[in-house]
């Protein structure tokens, strides 16, 4: 019988590895299933393909946990460009299990580990509900009292995550071949290596409480976001105590309207994208299943174990690039790059094509009008910026972005991919010319939030 939850490399990589042969082989079964059929079974017989493929990602993955299931959620706000346009909301929401519905470990096994790092449960809960409110790539949450009566939510690491989390970096060719196999127009390498590398920081529970404690009392009085504090004396290695906040999952936000998804992607916007360049930190996990709509009407933010910072000389560089690009300055973008090592003098990248590469990749910063992001818009970003492989880019095929510009460009290009999800519309230049160009607010949001920033002496960026 195979163990639910594989820690070994050889079981791990060989898991992902009959994925990828079971997802090519349903693609020619299908293709030959359909010949001589009428228009209407063809169609049935597509759908149902495509959800026996979704479900066999899920729960394969999901079984896995570790960097094998976090490439599940990353798929899961994404357009998957394989598929019958009509079908990709069905297999978007069935791997959006991953982030919210994932298979759990059962409850002893989880016990075990909080009572290693904490002691007998019952010195530190008054009560406590087996049943998790969430389960991730790294562990399960769980909803408790503490014995002085506070609620709070406790994130348990899986028992093995470490291991399996190494033996996933180890595999990580077998991991590119299944995120080709699913994405195959955004196969980058330089992605899958980000995720490895940058995984093994969410298992480092201490650093991650101790950050969140520091980003909680940040938005301390926030006027529209709260985010949970740690609570460290109840913090270890493998599990993670803070406040517990009552609040409706990101996909009650989806049913609300026009008007007030508008003012749930600005704040989304600015608690993932404006602190980079204000305060030279930002969280590197945006998506969905971090969000939450609290009961005071704030926007909640969950999740601190890709929350880093920045050199400020590194966030001035795509502050300046990403003005350049606004203003049709592609040599200067060209010489930036040159000069940093992005690109080989001797590459035959021209300005022109520097100056079309970053409006791909961030063109949704600078146009001045209202512009409804869907996730076939947020998906076209993520491809032309992560492949620059693709026609459009043939000359940029061997440069590569110094790491910490591709960790901040994947926060940038996922959040874009959770707003994505909003399907919302709002003139997102006028909000970023806060951060390109230091100009005062001109939404009614923005000139609260810098009201309230001003009142406690906040330094601008």
């Amino acid at each position: 019988m195979d163990d639910p939850f594989p820690q070994s490399r050889v079981v791990r990589g060989g898991r992902i590895g009959r994925l990828v042969a079971g997802q090519a082989l349903r693609g020619v079964g299908t293709r030959l299933s359909m010949v001589g059929r009428s228009e209407d079974a063809r169609r049935v017989l597509s759908q149902r393909s495509t959800m026996q493929a979704a479900q066999q990602i899920v729960t394969v993955l999901g079984g896995m946990k570790g960097a094998a299931m976090k490439l599940g959620q990353m798929l899961s706000v994404l357009d998957l460009d394989l598929l019958p346009e009509q079908q990709r909301e069905l297999f978007r929401a069935k791997l959006a299990e991953l982030r919210d519905r994932a298979p759990v470990l059962e409850f002893p096994a989880m016990r075990a580990v909080i009572e290693a790092d904490l002691g007998p449960m019952t010195r530190v809960f008054a009560d406590f509900d087996p049943e998790p409110i969430a389960a991730a790539s790294i562990g399960q949450v769980y909803r408790a009292t503490l014995r002085d009566g506070r609620e709070v939510a406790v994130k348990v690491k899986y028992p093995g995550v470490d291991q399996a989390v190494e033996a996933d970096m180890r595999n990580l060719v077998m991991i590119s071949r299944l995120w080709k196999s699913l994405l195959p127009s955004a196969a980058d390498q330089d992605v899958l290596d980000e995720v490895a590398r940058n995984i093994g920081n969410e298992l480092d529970y201490e650093t991650e409480a101790a950050t969140q404690g520091r980003v909680a009392r940040r938005y301390r009085g926030h006027p529209y976001i709260t985010v949970p504090d740690s609570i460290g004396a109840y913090c270890g290695h493998h599990v993670l105590v803070t406040e517990y906040v009552h609040s409706r999952p990101f996909e009650y936000l989806r049913t609300l309207s026009e008007r007030d998804r508008s003012d749930l992607g600005e704040l989304i916007y600015r608690f993932y994208i404006t602190t980079l360049y204000s305060d030279f930190e930002f969280c590197g996990d945006p998506h969905p299943g971090n969000i939450l709509l609290a009961e005071d009407g704030r926007l909640a933010f969950v999740d601190f174990g890709l929350y880093t910072t920045m050199n400020p000389v590194d966030v001035e560089l795509e502050r300046t690039v990403i003005r350049a690009a606004g203003e049709y300055r592609g040599q200067q973008i060209h010489d930036l790059w040159t000069a940093r090592g992005i690109i080989d003098p001797g590459a035959g990248v021209d300005p022109a094509e520097c100056l079309d590469y970053v409006w791909a990749a961030t063109g949704w910063h600078l146009i001045d009008q209202d512009t409804t992001l869907t996730p076939e818009v947020a998906t076209s970003a993520v491809v032309l910026a992560v492949d620059p492989r693709a026609a459009e880019f043939r000359g940029m095929r061997h440069q590569r972005l110094p790491p910490e510009h591709v960790f901040s460009r994947r926060a940038d290009l996922f959040t874009c991919a959770a707003l994505g999800q909003l399907h919302v519309t709002n003139n997102w230049h006028r909000i970023a010319r806060e951060w390109l160009y230091q100009e005062r607010p001109t939404t009614s949001i923005g000139r609260e939030i810098a009201r309230w920033r001003d009142s406690l002496g906040w330094l601008r960026g």
